[in-house]
């Protein structure tokens, strides 16, 4: 990306105190639990796994839900699927909304994720004890909405910005199935700026402390070098531009956000590519792949 518009997002104090209260909970609530379930969102696994609660969290069994696949490239999807499951992690692409993959994830819990310790209380006749499960998962990556979908309930406050879920909650699924919902966990610094960045492009990080006309301009500079037909297709751009003030300016005149003068609206603009993005009104977009990670 661009040096010209590297935004520091790591040097912002983003770590809310009830977030630090939030991993001493993690940690006191593990011995309740029998695994633990980690929320991801498919658009950016690596960025959206905090490396605070992978440790946190590994003296238990684990699974991993690639969550929002319905607005992931479903191809780069497939590839993240397959880099968990070589490390023996259990890992299942599901969509709240769309209701893709919920349907297969108890049985991914009980014939993967669980089954040693199943069978171990099968053979100790304590087939009758209800799976506990711990669901974590940074801010805003659809952790209540999952919940609701699986207790098929409005139980869990579901809004679209992050930081919403603030105590922890116990939910029955059925007869079979307790899930303990957990309040998302970002980490206290950022050093990989480019973690940061996407991050912030898909809304886990508030608009509030963030530049959104450069955050703008460097998505626009992504999705150019790898989406370029989804950009056409929704801004009716056609250009070899590759600036991303650039093509902010050109997103701004094709939408006819103009001020006096003939100047381009560029704080209007950004809004609208990044809530375009995160609203999946570009295609299905991934912005990292596991090879950068290996």
């Amino acid at each position: 990306m661009a040096e010209h518009q590297q935004i520091q997002i790591g040097n912002i104090q983003w770590f809310p105190g009830h977030m630090t209260k939030t991993k001493r909970m993690i940690a006191a609530n593990l011995p309740l639990v029998d695994g633990v379930v980690s929320l991801i969102d498919a658009r950016i696994p690596m960025s959206s796994c905090n490396p605070d609660l992978t440790e946190l969290v590994s003296s238990k069994p684990y699974m991993i839900l690639l969550n929002k696949s319905d607005m992931a490239d479903p191809d780069c999807t497939a590839k993240w699927v397959q880099y968990y499951r070589k490390q023996g992690i259990p890992a299942l692409a599901i969509d709240c909304i769309s209701n893709k993959g919920t349907k297969q994830f108890l049985s991914v819990v009980r014939e993967q994720m669980l089954k040693e310790l199943l069978e171990k209380r099968k053979k100790a006749g304590m087939t009758g004890r209800p799976v506990r499960l711990m669901i974590v998962g940074i801010p805003n990556v659809g952790k209540s909405s999952f919940i609701n979908k699986m207790a098929k309930s409005k139980i869990a406050k579901v809004e679209d910005r992050p930081g919403v879920t603030r105590t922890k909650q116990w939910v029955k699924i059925d007869a079979q199935t307790e899930f303990l919902d957990m309040p998302g966990v970002l980490w206290p610094k950022l050093d990989d700026q480019q973690a940061a960045l996407r991050l912030a492009f898909t809304g886990a990080i508030k608009d509030q402390i963030l530049d959104t006309e450069a955050l703008a301009m460097l998505l626009l500079e992504y999705l150019h070098m790898h989406y370029a037909k989804s950009l056409q297709e929704r801004y009716k751009l056609e250009t070899e531009e590759t600036q991303g003030d650039r093509l902010l300016e050109l997103v701004g005149r094709k939408r006819g956000m103009l001020l006096s003068g003939g100047i381009v609206n560029t704080e209007r603009a950004a809004a609208t590519v990044l809530d375009d993005f995160r609203a999946a009104k570009l295609g299905r977009i991934t912005l990292e792949l596991p090879e950068v990670t290996e």
